[in-house]
């Protein structure tokens, strides 16, 4: 079981920094030049014959937006392969093609049975990157993992759940469902398998207490399985560096898509043309080619991506960003005081601050009041408690914060006099990971009159 001591989980700003060291390379020009004319001769094929209702869904589908995240794109260019590998099978072609009539559909039918078998090497490619990266994440989490009978029955269970998800398809398909009911029902289970690893990164209780403890799950996986989906946690910045290419490559497999279908069942009123067939073969012979090379970079990248790095990394990579936050240790089983004095000739130092729709603001008046904002971040303040007590000249303490906990960003309004106060960090409960703790305390400067909500 390899040690979690001192880490956190990867955060945006180190996965960006790892990602400088990939610049994805660019695609080909003849991608957008391809797509745009594969998709103008479907045009073509529309004005001599209107859309069913059926295509006018396929039409719509490749008029919009690929979808954002990059494993479902993965499933979208499956998807789209396989459809076009069934219109380029000889049985679901035209009966006039299946029965050659001439010298050139005779040519045709060869190079059709060509781009079939390019098609289906690169779908063999996809489902393999597929299958090496879902095993490479799980061997990965596995490591931190107890390495005695807990962890063979997370192998057995996962390997039971998979057999059973296989099932479920087979079953589909056995009764005849569709190549986009079995790959709606492939997203699905996909879909399934990251809400099944968020809800074990929120588990609270006697849950929590029973999958940190009892299976060993250490406390930094479930945070990192708990932002893994965030739409804007680390996985966003691999969606903002290689997510481009990759929707270019989706939209131009639906673009070839679409036009066999069109072209297939106008067969009768048109016939292919030698040109068309020349565009098709060099779109999948771009296409094909392309795609491979975006899949080998991209495997490369994923192969060496960490999932977690020491807080200290992290916080020199945030502390860089803003400089307004300070940044403490909390060991294991301990707590942390950090003594504060508010002397509000300082309160001046931040500007209003505007929340929830609404400027909140004090009027300073003879005892030096003001309103002090607490902030936490969410990286590093990974369920720690919080408190905070003024200290009186004579010695007294007054609770003004009572103890809480905090899982992610969350912030506190306190109204404090001029004078030392001692914030207090509490991991006592834990015994054995140390937090890392970044904050941030924003005192609103006073105004002379009150400041009107918007």
């Amino acid at each position: 079981m390899a040690s979690t001591e001192g880490l956190v989980p990867i955060t945006r700003a180190h996965l960006a920094s790892y990602y400088d060291k990939y610049p994805c390379p660019p695609l080909s020009d003849d991608v957008s030049r391809l797509s745009s004319e594969i998709r103008s001769i479907s045009n073509d094929l529309l004005h001599q014959h209107p859309p069913t209702q059926g295509e006018s869904m396929l039409i719509k589908e490749a008029d919009g937006q690929p979808p954002h995240k990059i494993d479902e794109n993965m499933w979208k260019n499956r998807e789209y392969i396989e459809e076009t590998i069934f219109l380029l099978d000889k049985p679901n072609w035209p009966e006039a093609l299946k029965q050659p009539s001439s010298p050139s559909e005779v040519e045709y039918a060869v190079i059709l049975g060509q781009l079939k078998d390019k098609l289906y090497s690169t779908l063999k490619f996809l489902e393999s990157f597929q299958a090496k990266n879902s095993e490479h994440v799980f061997n990965t989490v596995m490591t931190y993992l107890p390495q005695d009978f807990r962890g063979t029955l997370l192998r057995q269970q996962r390997e039971r759940s998979e057999r059973n998800k296989q099932a479920e398809v087979d079953a589909l398909v056995n009764s005849g469902g569709s190549i986009q009911e079995r790959y709606a029902l492939l997203w699905k289970q996909q879909m399934d398998r990251r809400r099944q690893l968020a809800q074990l990164g929120s588990a609270t209780g006697v849950y929590k207490t029973l999958v940190k403890y009892l299976v060993g799950v250490p406390q930094v996986l479930l945070d990192f399985v708990r932002q893994i989906n965030d739409d804007d946690g680390p996985m966003e910045e691999q969606r903002h560096r290689y997510g481009p290419p990759l929707y270019s490559l989706t939209s131009m497999i639906l673009s070839i898509r679409l036009f066999l279908s069109l072209l297939w069942i106008r067969y009768g009123a048109t016939k292919l043309k030698r040109e068309q067939l020349a565009l098709l073969e060099e779109a999948v012979e771009v296409y094909t080619r392309e795609f491979e090379r975006f899949m080998k970079f991209i495997s490369e990248v994923f192969a060496n991506a960490p999932f977690f790095i020491s807080a200290e990394v992290a916080g020199a990579l945030d502390a860089s960003k803003n400089d307004d936050y300070k940044e403490i240790t909390v060991p294991a089983g301990k707590t942390y005081e950090t003594c504060l004095f508010l002397g509000f000739a300082l309160s001046g130092l931040r500007k209003l601050v505007h929340c929830m729709g609404f400027f909140i603001s004090t009027r300073q008046d003879k005892y030096g009041i003001a309103t002090v904002k607490f902030l936490f971040s969410v990286i590093y303040c990974q369920d720690i408690g919080f408190s905070l007590e003024f200290l009186s000249p004579s010695g007294d303490k007054t609770l003004m914060l009572p103890y809480r906990r905090y899982e992610s960003d969350q912030g506190n309004f306190c109204t404090l006099m001029g004078g030392s106060y001692k914030l207090i960090w509490d991991n006592t409960y834990s015994t054995f990971f140390k937090k890392v703790v970044r904050y941030k305390l924003d005192c609103i400067p006073p105004v002379t009159e009150p400041v009107e909500s918007d």
